[in-house]
């Protein structure tokens, strides 16, 4: 593991109150939910793999969270994390997803026919889709906690599953240790690959350990249909295009997941996944659909209103700079983006931000023609 103390067993000949972080900087949901009482409790559990609660709150402990954007503050190292912790991880879940309950239920719907319209987006605005999604494979530890072996043997298990997609799917597995540093900024330049794991979230949480070691990159043979391997989680499925049509996307998205699904059953493995949590990931933020579906799109005048934040609240909806989290906008194009992961279904999920980026897009269009969007503020969803 890459902490000095998170298995240090001396730790535990201090008392708790001793070894409490001190949290009071710090603007994350770890922080929020975890006292020193709860702290005390949990210490000297952990997971059947070794996974302790030191290793969960590390990362929100070392990165005391973003000014404008609330963090999760912690991690799962395995699936039984969110069992083991879940007097920490079942608040802050809630929290996090909108008053999602201990006792409440996830719905999965990856039908792409259940999805009204999205086809239809106006491309003078709306340069891009995409539809992204995560999934664990059972009997693997998370990334922020496996092996080398077991790294390898995910990457390995990747390789022949995705080996067999076939027609539009069918395509080539590229292993970052070896890339040349040229081919890998290219293919982070046109969003195909992730970043190298400079972010100190990633990096405080153990996911950038041994890299590139068994990270990749599996794409067809046009870009529009890719999977990220042993980045944040095991698997990132990842669905793009140029252009408006997000309904395409979203059916080659749901395709394509379904197909490779079933091509690691076939293996003998399972995805993660339970009918509270959904499909469990790494980072709680992402449980259930672990979905995101977005668009980048101009609106440079819709930004400059002063209801632009109330208006995103309202249609469930968020924004980021297109060069991910924590990035600006240039030129008026956001990254905007479904809010909600979890109590949600996929389709659910993908259809607010089609109905969303439509109205966007309309308002856009009035402030250009220098009229009021007073009539077109939506209800809260």
């Amino acid at each position: 593991m890459p902490f000095s103390s998170t298995h240090n067993q001396m730790k535990m000949n201090y008392s708790a109150e001793q070894e409490f972080p001190d949290l009071s900087q710090h603007n994350n949901h770890m922080a929020k939910v975890l006292t020193p009482e709860m702290y005390a409790s949990l210490r000297d559990k952990q997971t059947p793999s070794g996974f302790t609660l030191d290793d969960v709150i590390q990362t929100g402990v070392d990165n005391p969270g973003h000014p404008f954007i609330m963090t999760v503050g912690c991690v799962a190292g395995d699936e039984e994390t969110y069992e083991v912790f879940k007097d920490l991880l079942d608040p802050i879940i809630e929290d996090r997803h909108g008053g999602y309950k201990p006792g409440d239920k996830h719905k999965t719907d990856l039908n792409p026919d259940n999805l009204q319209g999205g086809d239809d987006l106006d491309p003078n605005y709306v340069l891009s889709s995409r539809v992204r999604t995560g999934r664990s494979i059972r009997g693997f530890c998370l990334p922020p906690h496996c092996s080398r072996g077991e790294r390898r043997g995910i990457e390995n298990l990747s390789i022949e599953s995705l080996s067999s997609l076939d027609g539009d799917l069918k395509g080539k597995y590229y292993a970052l240790r070896n890339m040349t540093d040229e081919e890998q900024q290219q293919l982070i330049d046109d969003h195909f690959l992730f970043d190298k794991p400079v972010s100190p979230l990633l990096l405080a949480s153990g996911m950038g350990r041994d890299w590139p070691d068994a990270r990749g990159i599996w794409h067809n043979d046009t870009k529009t249909f890719l999977v990220w391997v042993n980045e944040e989680d095991h698997l990132r499925v990842i669905s793009m295009q140029k252009g408006g049509n997000m309904k395409e996307v979203f059916t080659r998205f749901c395709e394509g997941l379904t197909k490779i699904e079933s091509l690691f059953k076939d293996k003998g493995h399972e995805f993660m996944w339970n009918e509270h949590l959904g499909y469990v990931l790494t980072c709680p933020s992402n449980l259930g659909t672990g979905l995101r579906g977005g668009v980048h799109v101009k609106l440079p005048n819709v930004s400059k209103n002063e209801k632009f934040g109330e208006i995103l609240k309202r249609l469930r909806l968020q924004k980021r700079g297109t060069g991910g989290v924590d990035t600006a906008a240039v030129g008026g194009v956001f990254d905007i983006s479904n809010a909600d992961r979890l109590g949600f279904s996929e389709v659910e999920a993908v259809q607010m931000v089609v109905d969303g980026v439509k109205l966007l897009v309309e308002m856009e269009k009035r402030l250009e023609a220098g009229q009021s969007i007073d009539d077109l503020m939506p209800e809260q969803k």
